[in-house]
């Protein structure tokens, strides 16, 4: 009994030990696992922990979560960062294919700026002749006092002047018909100056018709001598003339420069003296009374030929020095080195002259047939527009001088091709003082051609 009753008690023993193992063992995993078992082991007074015990583990307990959170934030940014650059990248390519839309203030601004740009941009070439009933401008029998006669065609033996019934129409430009005296107005207090051959005179004979309105106007002045052109002794004529209107002080002048050179002679004594064609220089009196214009209009292009510059004794020089490189001496390429040069020159002073308006002219063509002016060349068509009456080319005719005045501040007046189709406005055969078998179909009639071109300079003043 007594052996059998000790060895139950001992087994008791042992598995209340077991138990308590057991117990303590599960508690201590489970306190590692799970700290929420500390407050629960607390609130039923098992076991009293220390408060800096709790701080720290609490503290343990909230870095825990804040890192959870920092962590899933920070996966959440770079999430959103990836998706941020997908963004761009589409918002990137969606930006190079998308006109964003201006405010209002920005619409009218570019509406004004678009307006006076295809004003600028306007191309006064591009168009069509139409027939006009209000045309001449002027009656080429009462402007005798500045149409030279030899150009004056309803003086001669011509009987047809259908030429006069037609204006230039541009295509897309605002084209205001002349006015004498409103081109008076503008020009009150100014000086224009043409600057050129034979047919830069033609073109000033018919400025100064069309300002008058072909009527006598005695109290025009000529003004000549305050620039310099008077006839030398011995000399055909002057280099030049300029005629003031006195109600507008408004002064119209020209002075002959066939190359548009710096002309000096080697020998101001010797009348048969060679002279210095100054390629790269502009001609000594457009220098010299520059200060004194307020539009320069330029043209030049029949002089240059070998027989000219031959006949005028005139030997091309660049800085000082006759010409030695035989391409330069070419007349194609001293004629373009000229041009260039004297473009060039123009828009530098205009620079310094922001009042100053400079043109050049295109060359005016030439309609000889079967030869030319001195082997037997004719230019008989008196029927107008034979060759049509439209000019769509966007480009002018006359490219040296187009490309010239390109960049600077030098207006482009293209007359070139509009000039083209209008051979039957010539003087022809029909001159007063034409030699028997010699046509003129390099100059015009006046009335005539020229009359458009200054309907051209007026639109652009």
């Amino acid at each position: 009994m007594k052996g059998g009753n000790g060895g139950r008690f001992l087994c008791g023993q042992f598995s209340f030990f077991l138990a308590a193992v057991l117990f303590t063992t599960i508690f201590l995993w489970c306190w590692e696992k799970s700290p929420l078992l500390t407050t629960l082991l607390s609130a039923q007074d098992q076991f009293i922990m220390q408060s800096s015990e709790i701080s720290v583990d609490e503290s343990s307990v909230s870095l825990g979560s804040n890192q959870q959170k920092m962590d899933e934030h920070s996966n959440s940014q770079i999430a959103e960062g990836r998706t941020e650059e997908n963004r761009l990248e589409i918002s990137d390519s969606f930006v190079e294919n998308v006109t964003v839309m201006p405010s209002n203030k920005s619409i009218d601004d570019k509406k004004i700026m678009t307006s006076q740009l295809e004003r600028e941009a306007c191309n006064f070439a591009k168009g069509k002749w139409i027939a006009d009933r209000r045309r001449p401008l002027y009656s080429g029998f009462k402007c005798k006092q500045w149409l030279s006669d030899m150009w004056a065609c309803r003086l001669t033996q011509r009987t047809d002047f259908s030429y006069e019934g037609y204006r230039w129409q541009p295509e897309n430009c605002e084209m205001p018909d002349f006015n004498g005296s409103e081109f008076l107005r503008r020009m009150q207090d100014k000086t224009i100056a043409f600057i050129g051959d034979s047919l830069g005179r033609q073109q000033f004979q018919s400025l100064m018709c069309m300002a008058a309105g072909g009527e006598e106007m005695p109290e025009v002045e000529n003004v000549g001598w305050k620039y310099g052109l008077v006839k030398p002794r011995g000399a055909v004529r002057p280099d030049g003339w300029a005629y003031r209107f006195p109600n507008t002080n408004t002064t119209i002048l020209y002075y002959w420069s066939a190359s548009l050179c710096g002309i000096e002679p080697f020998n101001v004594t010797d009348p048969a003296t060679k002279s210095a064609m100054n390629l790269d220089q502009p001609p000594g009196f457009l220098r010299k009374y520059l200060d004194l214009f307020d539009v320069v209009v330029l043209n030049t292009g029949h002089h240059w030929n070998r027989g000219k510059l031959n006949a005028n004794r005139w030997v091309m020089h660049v800085d000082g020095k006759p010409v030695v490189d035989r391409k330069l001496a070419e007349i194609g390429n001293a004629k373009n080195f000229t041009i260039y040069s004297i473009a060039r020159w123009l828009d530098s002073q205009i620079a310094v002259r922001p009042k100053l308006k400079g043109f050049f002219r295109t060359i005016s063509p030439r309609h000889f047939s079967n030869g030319d002016w001195n082997t037997g060349g004719r230019c008989d068509n008196t029927i107008p527009l034979t060759k049509g009456n439209e000019v769509q080319q966007e480009e002018s005719s006359d490219p040296v001088i187009g490309d010239a005045v390109k960049g600077t501040k030098v207006k482009l007046l293209d007359i070139t091709a509009i000039s083209e189709l209008r051979d039957e406005g010539h003087i022809s055969h029909y001159s007063l003082k034409a030699s028997k078998g010699i046509n003129d179909c390099l100059h015009w009639c006046l009335p005539g051609i020229p009359d458009t071109w200054n309907e051209l300079l007026y639109a652009q003043l």
